[in-house]
């Protein structure tokens, strides 16, 4: 799923004491699980009225919005909503501003200086750099059924001829073409790979991302489904492709939409799933807090408390269906869940317990979300009687390999699939880095961006099915 998205970003706005030094950029660094991301604010005034947008640079995050903007003298609030977060200020001078990000019950200091900042440097030696020996072409293709406009990167081999192609399908979370997250670009590096040994490549901004149109908040993994045949259909209209060769490569929560797609559309020649998901969303999610939680150190009580109050929260989105009663139930449910949580309510204040609350409402009851948990992959994967090729890394903690891989094996199985495999590459995480722990907090210090051996694994996979 979306890379348990450590996507911390915010927005900012000023005040009127120094309302004509505030305008301008500024810039931070958030601190949060070990993990450094910088911040870029944007501000300006327009008929009277502060606005702002956020860069997020270390996660391909341009543009954001800030929702609203309260100034009261020096100090400054700023609600958040696209990401569930607030930050408060107090501008020190007309070059400082100190203060805190809260989000889900969790504060952060962050402080923010006059300028652009300097360009943090990373190592990451895997991403290839032009010229480029294969063609490489920007392209824009037509989701009819919901009218967004995509707009991604075709590459092959040549120029000229009739190439097989696969389609990349991202991870949770708005996504750019090279799925870039922490200074990495995956998809980039796997694009380049595959590309300059005979195999051509489409890779794409998700919908209301970068260059591509429409809203993503609305959307769920079914309608980014939706994308991806539109990506198929697209391919189907080009001449250098060879349309009974064109595969679906997924990450993530692509690894749960290429299925889907494979189950309905007969374009489809096989697929690879990277850290695909064998189990209903809800349990993943479960999984997900316990690995983390437990490489990051929390106490069995902690583990313990935050499974039920997780489990139960799930199953009132499991067995919703109406939103609004939905956001009621889940309302008094968490009320009453922090309550009972005296640790929670020694360490965080009234107001913070209230927005962390809120924070967890509008999530839960996102229509991404609710999919998600309520969504089994196994639906689709007990249809698919095409190739399939699934690798998980044995330090994922986010797709857990020994809990996933089992259950995508049995369901492919019971499809009567004669063509399929499956493998857990020892030592990699969910983003197919070498690693020590698989924490999240790693992603970002590793210089490598995506494991040789998976490459070489995914070639060599996709070479035999294309003969």
């Amino acid at each position: 799923m979306k890379k348990i998205f450590l996507f911390i970003i915010l927005g900012f706005g000023c005040v009127s004491m120094f309302a004509q030094d505030v305008i301008g950029t500024w810039n931070g660094v958030l601190k949060t699980q070990g993990i450094e991301l910088r911040i870029v604010f944007h501000i300006d005034k327009n008929a009277g009225t502060y606005t702002a947008t956020l860069d997020s640079p270390d996660q391909g995050a341009k543009g954001i919005p800030v929702a609203a903007v309260t100034l009261e003298n020096d100090s400054l609030k700023l609600d958040i909503k696209t990401i569930y977060g607030k930050y408060e200020g107090k501008i020190e001078s007309e070059n400082k501003i100190t203060g805190n990000f809260s989000q889900m019950g969790a504060t952060m200091p962050l402080d923010l200086v006059k300028g652009t900042g300097e360009e943090k440097k990373v190592s990451r030696p895997q991403e290839p750099k032009p010229p480029f020996p294969y063609y490489s072409e920007e392209v824009k293709f037509v989701n009819k059924i919901d009218g967004d406009t995509l707009a991604g990167t075709l590459t092959l081999p040549k120029k000229e001829g009739k190439f097989p192609v696969v389609v990349m399908i991202t991870g949770s979370g708005p996504q750019n073409r090279n799925e870039e997250l922490m200074g990495h670009k995956p998809f980039l590096v796997i694009a380049d790979y595959l590309t300059r040994n005979g195999i051509g490549v489409l890779r794409y901004d998700d919908r209301g991302t970068a260059q591509s149109t429409g809203d993503f908040k609305k959307a769920t993994s079914y309608d980014f489904s939706k994308d991806v045949e539109a990506a198929m259909n697209y391919l189907m209209t080009r001449k250098d492709v060879n349309k009974k060769k064109i595969g679906l490569i997924g990450h993530s929560e692509g690894g749960i939409i290429a299925p889907m797609v494979a189950a309905r559309n007969k374009n489809v020649a096989f697929i690879v799933l990277l850290a695909g998901t064998g189990v209903r969303g809800d349990k993943l999610l479960l999984m997900q807090a316990e690995a983390i939680g437990k490489v990051s150190g929390l106490s069995d009580e902690d583990l313990r408390k935050t499974k039920e109050t997780n489990s139960g929260a799930y199953d009132l989105v499991l067995n919703s269906t109406d939103r609004e009663k939905l956001k009621s139930d889940l309302k008094a449910y968490l009320k009453k869940a922090m309550e009972e949580n005296v640790d929670t309510g020694k360490t965080i204040s009234q107001e913070q317990k209230e927005a962390q609350i809120t924070m967890m409402i509008e999530l839960l009851s996102s229509p991404w979300m609710q999919y998600f948990i309520k969504y089994d992959p196994v639906s689709a994967l007990e249809k698919i009687k095409i190739p399939v090729l699934a690798l998980n890394g044995s330090k994922d903690l986010q797709v857990p390999a020994k809990e996933n891989l089992p259950v995508i094996t049995e369901a492919l199985h019971k499809a009567g699939n004669k063509n399929f495999k499956t493998v857990e590459l020892e030592g990699l995480n969910h983003l197919f880095q070498e690693c020590k722990t698989g924490s999240p907090q790693e992603y970002a210090k590793i210089e490598q961006t995506f494991s040789p051996k998976a490459l070489e694994e995914i070639l060599n996979w996709i070479k035999i099915q294309i003969k």
